[in-house]
């Protein structure tokens, strides 16, 4: 069964080009093309796993690296003032592309509650 790439696979395989904020071995992360703060920063694995909801307990020390690559990605952009992590799940969650990623927000103030 040969199933269509996600476009988070297509920019990781250089499919289609992306600016990269950071890349290792078991992510990369970009600029959201759509920003919802002045920084908005997609982290994705470079593992397909549709969403959070379906991750599996062998993922859990890529899950764990996700949030300190975001983090660290937060001191390299200066948001010493805060910043925001959102992972959407489902389309009642706001997923909009079925690959989990983590959105990093910063660079203004977050209202509560955040939608």
């Amino acid at each position: 069964m040969n199933e269509e790439k996600t476009l988070f696979q297509k920019i990781a395989d250089r499919e289609i080009p992306a600016n990269f904020e950071h890349e290792d071995n078991l992510c990369f992360a970009i600029r959201d093309i759509q920003p919802q703060a002045p920084v908005h920063v997609l982290i994705v694995p470079k593992k397909p796993i549709p969403r959070v909801g379906e991750a599996s307990t062998e993922d859990q020390s890529l899950l764990g690296h996700l949030m300190l690559v975001a983090g660290q990605i937060a001191k390299n952009l200066e948001l010493e003032a805060g910043f925001r992590i959102i992972i959407n799940n489902g389309p009642h969650g706001g997923e909009a592309v079925p690959h989990l990623h983590v959105h990093l927000l910063g660079g203004r103030q977050m209202a509560w509650p955040p939608g």
